[in-house]
């Protein structure tokens, strides 16, 4: 009963601790364990050379078959499974809460807290089953149709060329995820949200917080800098919902907070909407665009063959998106006993589907490690998802890349990357956190 009589601000760090306890201090202990024995799901997620370049370790688990035992459950390299498991009914993103020790079950009450919530978190999207995922994703899905989507292009192109222009009067040396890659995805969704650009500074901050949550077993301190982010971005968007309210725009936002009250979202379920729509908005893009930069690098002549022929741009980012996943990894949990993959998974097993994985199984694509943009199949990649969970905005995110592509090779001809590209410190999405070039 003491606990109660507590001041919220006062338990804030006990929160925090029992939050990443739960979600990434077990997981890392389980994960940490598995390393040290040589699994090699264990290895991508703790070593960092592993994640910077996992393709060898993707190869060393399709040797062990379509679906096989990890530090967290079963994982999956194969096409075929991934496809089966993203799109069947018997799995779901949720799990039983109720099933777990008692203990975790406390930790997970006592940590609870909205202003704290990540994106892979229940109410998101990301982390709930039908009914309600079918619920919120009705809300929100006419607004990512194919028509609204190609209704975004003049805008997309706008940005770009803005970002653009601003880049030909620079000299020497720019880091090309900073000015551009990351920039352009962040013009479009903030239009889209209804949010302020002169925010994007914050907003990239946030969104490499969130996405830094999706890797499980982050250490204490990364989590806790993740944490004030996230609180700063919900502080964020309380105030943007009530300006709304009172002013509302013709954007997603400002029709999600005056819905009629038989459809209206909890305030908690507003954030976890929104908040995900923010993030997930820019942070796929971004790293396609940097993918793409450096792989055409690479390959001058695919893109000398994009410079002659344009038409050839959409070909292109598909097979950036299966060659380089922007999200490598997802993962399923069946309600019930099921079998795939040649093997009985019981109920309450997680299954990993590595997606970077599936997107070079040579039964789908022949010779999955060459970049090809003339690739007739890349489009089968699984790189957006599958299933009810298929990503929401992969028409957006197609779109973004070729305009911000084909502009950029328009505009410079010449580019040129000029020093070692840093990749970000993550596992699940996959890009570049400093891309140094040459325009000219």
């Amino acid at each position: 009963m003491r606990t109660a009589l507590v001041p919220t601000a006062a338990l804030r760090p006990a929160r925090t601790v029992a939050r990443w306890a739960v979600r990434h201090g077990l997981p890392a202990v389980y994960l940490a364990r598995g390393a040290r024995r040589g699994d090699p799901l264990g290895r991508l997620l703790r070593d960092r050379a592993v994640r910077d370049e996992p393709h060898a370790l993707y190869e060393q688990l399709r040797s062990r078959g379509p679906l096989t035992v990890s530090s967290l459950g079963l994982v999956t390299t194969s096409h075929a499974v991934a496809s089966e498991v993203l799109r069947s009914e018997h799995f779901g993103v949720g799990w039983d809460r109720s099933a777990a020790p008692g203990l975790i079950r406390w930790a997970l009450r006592f940590g609870d807290e909205l202003d704290a919530m990540g994106v892979a978190e229940p109410p998101s999207m990301l982390a709930v089953d039908p009914p309600d995922h079918t619920r919120f994703r009705r809300l929100v899905s006419r607004s990512f149709t194919p028509r609204a989507t190609a209704d975004l292009e003049p805008a997309v192109q706008r940005n770009a060329d803005g970002l653009l222009d601003a880049l030909e009067r620079t000299r020497g040396p720019v880091d090309l995820v900073e000015t551009y890659a990351a920039q352009l995805p962040v013009l479009v969704i903030a239009d889209l949200l209804g949010v302020p650009v002169e925010r994007r500074a914050e907003f990239l901050r946030w969104g490499a917080a969130a996405a830094a949550t999706l890797d499980p077993g982050l250490p204490f301190r990364r989590y806790a800098g993740a944490e004030r982010s996230l609180r700063a971005m919900h502080v964020f968007l309380r105030e943007h919902f009530a300006r709304l309210r009172r002013e509302p725009g013709d954007d997603l936002v400002s029709r999600l907070v005056v819905l009629p009250e038989e459809e209206a979202l909890t305030e908690r379920e507003l954030h976890a909407m929104v908040m995900l729509l923010l993030g997930a908005g820019f942070e796929t893009t971004m790293n396609l665009l940097g993918n793409a930069v450096v792989l055409l690098d690479a390959h001058p002549g695919q893109r000398a063959a994009l410079s002659a022929d344009p038409s050839g741009w959409a070909g292109a980012v598909e097979e950036v998106l299966r060659h380089d996943s922007p999200v490598q990894i997802t993962g399923r949990t069946p309600r019930t006993d099921v079998d795939i993959g040649g093997r009985r998974v019981p109920a309450g097993t997680h299954v990993t589907v590595l997606l970077g994985a599936a997107n070079r199984d040579p039964e789908v694509f022949p010779e999955p490690a060459r970049f090809d943009i003339r690739r007739a199949n890349a489009r089968d990649h699984l790189a957006f998802s599958g299933g009810i969970h298929y990503c929401l905005g992969a028409g957006l995110a197609r779109l973004e890349g070729v305009v911000g592509l084909r502009a950029l090779n328009e505009r410079f001809p010449a580019l040129r990357v000029s020093g070692r590209p840093v990749r970000r410190d993550l596992t699940t999405l996959r890009g570049f956190a400093h891309l140094p070039v040459t325009l000219r």
